[in-house]
């Protein structure tokens, strides 16, 4: 439903590229231009005499979704981008990750953000400010870790320029 509702909604470039629960990447938010999924899966290893090791297979392993890019304040979003989507980590929940083609890959947490600001304005405004962020699934069975968002500690009005 929320799949059919974000392609539904979506108009030309603002067609989203992914959604972490309420966080939208588009080209004129959060654009990223690396996308890397990694899957792991358990097997553990059992030495034997004379025998290459036997191995077990127990389960599935890590899930990880790292997305890179870089803002430019001036055409793309800034600061308050970056801002919404580390306060969603903040509540230590769990999001659903949905890619724009409508592919749902599950129920995924913020494990890390980093961010390098280059090529300032006058202010100390960073011009240009490449991120990453790497997401990691959780089971899905654990709806007690569903998040809602709470922005109303990011004070929009500075954050873009006095424009709202």
């Amino acid at each position: 439903m929320l799949t059919e509702l974000l392609l539904n909604q979506s108009v030309g470039a603002y067609n989203p590229m992914m959604a972490f629960g309420y966080f939208v990447f588009n080209l004129y938010t959060t654009p990223y231009q690396t996308n890397q999924h990694d899957k792991e899966w358990r097997h553990p290893s059992n030495s034997r005499v004379g025998a290459r090791p036997s191995y077990q297979f127990v389960g599935v392993g890590e899930e990880t979704i790292a997305l890179s890019g870089v803002l430019m304040p001036e055409i793309t979003g800034g600061r308050v981008s970056l801002e919404l989507l580390e306060k969603m980590a903040d509540t230590g929940k769990a999001y659903p990750l949905i890619e724009g083609s409508g592919v749902f890959y599950g129920l995924f947490i913020v494990r890390k953000i980093s961010k390098t600001k280059t090529e300032f304005f006058n202010d100390g405004a960073p011009r240009r400010i490449e991120f990453s962020a790497e997401f990691t699934r959780i089971d899905d069975k654990n709806r007690g870790l569903l998040g809602i968002l709470d922005v109303s500690g990011i004070d929009f009005g500075s954050t873009l320029g006095g424009l709202l």
